[in-house]
């Protein structure tokens, strides 16, 4: 850690800054081949770690098992053999303190990645990521920035009990000074993840662990290493005309398969990845509620104060007369994750939760206000 630190302040700071300037801020405009690959998202994210980390000398990563045994899911596969362990730092089971240590470096202009083995262990750094690294360009007048990455795994797995198994989207989202990004495909993982690593203030990036080993088609132009996703824009990953469903991470996965069973009993749904959590792509929300006038959000966290419930009241504020039905929320259960398989199931959505949140909304639209009553 000292050695990187530096080479960042002596002459690795020269490089820093030849790199970063030569490196361009967007894709240019170019012709890429329509043959599509496939990758998984756990490859999409060890490849944007890897170019970013290329491209940008004062890129780093450190965590728990990021380096010897690879990251505990693989994320980190090959780059202390190809970075050394000045650039891929092993920390012990200690997240106050190696969060602190990143949160330092970053103060000081390098790009940190803080990996956790699971978000929540964050829990632990919560002071670091909020106070630390959120506060400090506010109340440094701007004279301190903070370009930090916090990633790892968060949600729900499977069997792993109440205390490994918390959405933090709506934590950290609820903080000024954060920008939440929650991948769901591994054009997401890629683009969202150089977004991330290039932007001057502290993401928390929260990838979910059940994803890690689905594959998706991916572009040449998502392959190109220049690629990168804009924070704060949403995707409309499937077009619909009678019903709005907004979600990320894992749940799009379910959007999309409750959006194919509705569609076979003529229910057009469109299906919004929110992509970021903060900023939220309000334009593109309300746009899509003002044209199909009806609205369910669907996330993995506690219903209280979510993500869904921000979602609602955006809508509320800015689109209220298109409403022709009443919010449908789905959310986790309001009770801590049970551990039996059974009980897990059922606090966590699924796919027809979804479906009879659509066809309620639908249902409802049909009918009369009078006769609903």
């Amino acid at each position: 850690m000292l050695g990187v630190a530096r080479r960042r302040l002596g002459s690795g700071c020269v490089l820093a800054q030849l790199a970063q300037a030569l490196r361009p801020a967007a894709a240019p405009a170019r012709t890429y081949s329509a043959a599509a690959k496939e990758i998984t998202v756990r490859e999409a994210l060890n490849t944007a770690l890897d170019e970013e980390m290329s491209a940008d000398p004062s890129v780093f990563l450190m965590g728990e098992e990021v380096g010897e045994y690879q990251g505990a899911y693989k994320i980190s596969k090959g780059l202390l053999d190809k970075y050394g362990p000045d650039r891929v730092l092993d920390t012990p089971i200690t997240e106050a303190g190696f969060t602190g240590i990143g949160v330092g470096a970053a103060y000081h202009g390098l790009r940190p990645i803080v990996e956790f083995m699971t978000f929540n262990f964050s829990m632990q750094a919560i002071d670091h990521i909020i106070n630390s690294a959120a506060k400090s360009n506010y109340m440094s007048a701007g004279q301190i920035s903070v370009p930090i990455v916090f990633r790892g795994p968060n949600g729900a797995a499977a069997g792993v009990g109440a205390q490994h198994s918390q959405c933090y989207a709506a934590w950290y989202a609820h903080v000024p000074g954060l920008k939440v990004l929650a991948p769901y495909s591994a054009e997401d993982a890629r683009g969202l993840l150089k977004a991330a690593i290039r932007d001057p203030d502290p993401v928390v990036f929260l990838e979910n662990e059940l994803l890690y080993g689905e594959s998706f088609p991916v572009s040449a132009e998502v392959l190109d290493s220049s690629f990168c996703l804009p924070i704060g824009k949403a995707k409309i990953e499937r077009q619909g005309k009678d019903v709005t469903i907004t979600a990320f991470s894992k749940m799009v996965g379910y959007a999309l398969q409750a959006a194919d069973i509705l569609a076979k009993e003529g229910i057009s749904a469109e299906v919004i990845n929110l992509r970021s959590i903060r900023p939220l792509d309000r334009a593109t929300i309300n746009a899509s509620v003002r044209k199909t006038n009806r609205l369910v959000t669907v996330e993995e966290g506690f219903p209280q104060h979510g993500i869904g419930a921000e979602i609602c009241m955006s809508v509320v504020e800015d689109s209220f007369e298109y409403l022709d039905a009443p919010v449908e929320r789905i959310a986790g259960a309001d009770v801590p994750m049970p551990y039996a398989a059974n009980l897990e199931r059922m606090a966590v959505p699924q796919v027809d939760d979804i479906v009879r949140a659509a066809k309620r909304a639908c249902y409802r639209a049909a009918v009369p206000m009078a006769a609903t009553a």
